[in-house]
């Protein structure tokens, strides 16, 4: 089962982000994100994917995730 979003994002700052409209997309983004991965999880193991080896394929792609305050190159 798939945790609800959580209740505090926390900032650069140490403290939890408090604007409603980011709080909003952050709610968002978690919704879909978590539906995404979902439907794929399910695919994948339907489609006869060891359960395991899909986590961690999943886990993968969310270390493998660049930050977009990095310069690229």
């Amino acid at each position: 089962m798939i945790p609800p979003a959580p209740a505090n994002w926390p900032g650069l700052d140490g403290n939890a982000v408090g604007c409603r409209e980011k709080l909003k997309m952050l709610a968002e983004n978690y919704a879909e994100v978590s539906q995404v991965l979902r439907d794929a999880f399910e695919d994948a193991i339907l489609m006869g994917v060891d359960e395991q080896g899909m986590r961690q394929v999943l886990a993968d792609i969310v270390a493998g995730l660049d930050s977009p305050k990095r310069p690229v190159g």
